[in-house]
């Protein structure tokens, strides 16, 4: 709680008022307060005789990391307790590249004072800006793997043994680890309290369309990040362009497949928050945003999608407007959908884990959920017939599981959805649908009626007990249909800004064009 209470986050809430409105505003402080009154987190870091494990495990180990550090008048403090915190690692086999572009000779002054052989002092005559900075670190890199490292950031105790880690499985798998990131948290000024964890999701193409939700702790490949390189346009968002063209060239040109990119779920990177820093205040930095929207822009033309990277009301977080539709620009994609809000204007359904669990559940329309990821795109496992678009090739898919035709005009954004027209009689078991079956009611359809919805018992109109079972058993075929689509090779997309309102007699679709 007591860092919302800090004077840049009043300065913050301010500047949103002035960007994005009173209302808009008052549900941002008002979800941050209550999001805040509900964090337990507290950072444990590894303990000794784990550490000591680590270390004796590295020793047999065959790969080395080089931390590339950019640095540029860089407060003592902080310079000191970035470079121990990478010589204070258990996995001992890396090399630290700090790439001084600094006018004064004070960061010279301090890496001087370290004897420690792993760290490398390259003094750059000129600043050319973190892009050229950082690619001056990665000419001379000899390391494997390349780890990217804030000046004033630092790493916790057991990084790098848990990239090596992670690699050493990739490869016992018979795979190659190409791109590696973990969580993250915020540390304030001294480094002494940490909080907002940022907990991610594994691969997620169109989160990572959203936001830089990879960010840091990020390593890679040092054949790639040479051959990618930073580029210098795109200063201010050279890590999220770096990661799109990585991630793409992996994915949509190399086809080396998902499991080339590995998400750590482990907090090993603290993000200092001071007053110049992005992450305290991200409107000192709001150049960065937009190169952020240009690069993104770059990936979808460099892919030949036809669209345009907008800014959404939060910095730093885009929304992807294609042209004609999502269907048409991108063959991977099957099924899109939207969320499911109730009379109290929550969530209530909409987006589904493997597990069944509905993602966002409870949470008020107008709020943005945690890192902002209820207002982002992204990809799902599986979505809700409610309010769902399936592109024509997945149409036999969708009518094997529901036991429905899929019909483009009743399912379309603009219309009513035939979930009020079907009835679920559980019990009846095929290979197709499992424990029951999805049908048309046609007599109800005719007479027009919206809550026909039938449970195992033949639950009458207004037994609820009978609709929850309905709308459960329906939930486990909308995650079976999910399944199906993965398997045949498309993924699922979940658009938040697609609505569908379950109550109601004028219930229906509202958001973005979705036509095919």
């Amino acid at each position: 709680m007591a860092h919302i209470l800090r004077k840049s986050n009043f300065q913050k809430t301010y500047h949103y008022l002035k960007r994005n409105g009173l209302k808009n505003a008052y549900y941002a402080v008002l979800e941050r307060v209550k999001s805040s009154k509900g964090s337990d987190y507290h950072y444990e870091e590894a303990e000794e005789e784990v550490l000591a494990k680590q270390k004796q495990e590295a020793v047999s180990s065959p790969y080395r990391f080089s931390i590339l550090v950019p640095a540029y008048e860089t407060k003592e403090e902080y310079l000191r307790e970035m470079i121990e915190s990478v010589l204070g690692q258990s996995y001992g086999k890396f090399e630290l590249i700090i790439a001084d572009a600094s006018q004064s000779d004070a960061v010279q002054k301090t890496v001087n004072g370290y004897l420690d052989r792993r760290i490398r002092y390259l003094r750059l005559e000129e600043n050319k800006g973190i892009s050229e900075n950082t690619n001056a670190a990665l000419a001379v890199a000899k390391g494997e793997y390349i780890g990217l490292l804030d000046h004033d950031d630092v790493l916790t105790p057991d990084a790098l043994y848990e990239m090596s880690k992670a690699i050493r499985e990739s490869v016992q798998r018979g795979k190659t680890a190409w791109l590696l990131y973990s969580d993250e948290d915020k540390g304030n000024g001294d480094m002494t309290e940490f909080y907002e964890p940022h907990r991610k999701h594994g691969l997620n193409m169109d989160l990572l369309f959203s936001n830089n939700y990879i960010c840091h702790f990020l390593v890679m490949r040092r054949e790639l990040m040479r051959s990618l390189r930073f580029r210098p346009d795109y200063d201010g968002a050279q890590d999220y362009d770096l990661i799109l063209r990585a991630i793409g060239r992996l994915i949509y040109e190399e086809e080396r497949g998902r499991d080339s990119v590995i998400h750590i779920p482990k907090v090993l990177y603290h993000w200092r928050c001071h007053a110049e820093s992005t992450a305290e205040n991200p409107k000192s930095k709001q150049y960065a945003y937009e190169a952020g929207r240009r690069a993104l822009e770059d990936f979808m033309a460099a892919r030949g999608w036809r669209g345009k990277a907008e800014h959404t009301l939060h910095l730093g977080f885009y929304r992807i407007a294609y042209e004609n539709s999502i269907f048409a620009q991108r063959k991977e994609v099957g099924v899109i959908g939207g969320k499911l809000v109730d009379k109290k204007g929550c969530i209530a359904g909409g987006i589904y884990n493997s597990r069944g669990r509905c993602l966002y559940a409870g949470l008020n329309r107008n709020f943005s959920g945690y890192m902002h990821r209820a207002g982002l795109d992204q990809e799902a496992y599986a979505v809700d017939l409610r309010c769902m678009r399936v592109k024509k090739e997945l149409w036999g898919i969708f009518e094997d599981v529901f036991g429905i035709s899929y019909r483009e005009k009743e399912m379309g954004a603009n219309r009513r959805f035939p979930y009020e027209e079907i009835m679920f009689s559980a019990g009846k078991e095929s290979s197709a649908r499992g424990s029951g079956e999805i049908k048309r009611n046609e007599t109800n359809a005719q007479e027009g009626g919206t809550d026909i919805i039938k449970g195992e018992t033949g639950t009458k109109k207004g037994d609820t007990d009978g609709v929850a079972n309905a709308d459960d058993n329906l939930k486990k075929l909308c995650i079976e249909f999910g399944r199906r689509v993965r398997r045949a090779g498309y993924i699922v997309v979940w658009l938040p800004d697609w609505e569908w309102k379950i109550y109601g007699k004028n219930s229906k679709c509202n958001g973005r064009d979705t036509k095919l």
